[in-house]
């Protein structure tokens, strides 16, 4: 695991529990018992990796987690709880941290424990702390260096491109990201890269 920094705390380069990827990865089926190893990885380097064991039996819903933080060995459950969704069709699965006591989809390593967002008053997102130029120049050209990701995205299999004979609003953002990239020109970034404005 890595080892604690003085620089301010970005959640987006914190090790990350999401329920959307567990119940990808096939731990949330219903009565069910899972383990396995979790790891993550930047620009195909390993930063870190965690045991977990997913319980979706009845009255008994947790994630267990076992790994060594700074040389500490940890392990714990984190309840597993589920809520219909919005829709009023089927239910949405969460994690209820036990620091915060907060219904989450997502965790943060935080201080050697995955955590809500909240447990940390002094956490940032990346965009808060970008300057007004980066904000700017991701505004306008972000679509660009996003294009790989935003096609893949696009042609994924199980992506719903339509319902009810009308495009979806994520296909629909999509596209339109698409489209935003491929009429940007790489000659007009390298020269407002290099006047710096």
């Amino acid at each position: 695991m890595p080892k604690y920094s003085n620089s301010p705390f970005l959640f987006g380069n914190a090790l990350q529990i999401d329920v959307s990827k567990l119940k990808q990865w096939g731990y949330l089926k219903p009565n069910n018992w899972k383990a396995g190893t979790l790891t993550w990885s930047r620009r195909g380097e390993k930063t870190g990796s965690i045991s977990i064991g997913v319980s979706t039996l009845e009255a008994n819903e947790y994630l267990q987690v076992s790994y060594n933080s700074n040389g500490e060995p940890r392990e714990y459950k984190i309840r597993l709880e589920r809520k219909p969704t919005n829709l009023g069709i089927g239910e949405m699965w969460f994690f209820r941290c036990f620091h915060t006591g907060k219904l989450c989809r997502k965790l943060y390593l935080i201080d050697g424990f995955f955590l809500h967002r909240e447990a940390l008053k002094s956490g940032f997102y990346e965009k808060q702390i970008q300057s007004k130029y980066g904000r700017f120049l991701d505004q306008r050209y972000g679509a660009y260096f996003k294009y790989e990701s935003l096609c893949i995205e696009a042609g994924k299999k199980h992506l719903k491109k339509t319902y009810a004979g009308k495009p979806t609003k994520k296909f629909m953002k999509l596209s339109k990201e698409i489209q935003k990239a491929e009429s940007i020109d790489f000659r007009e970034i390298e020269r407002r890269l290099m006047l710096g404005k």
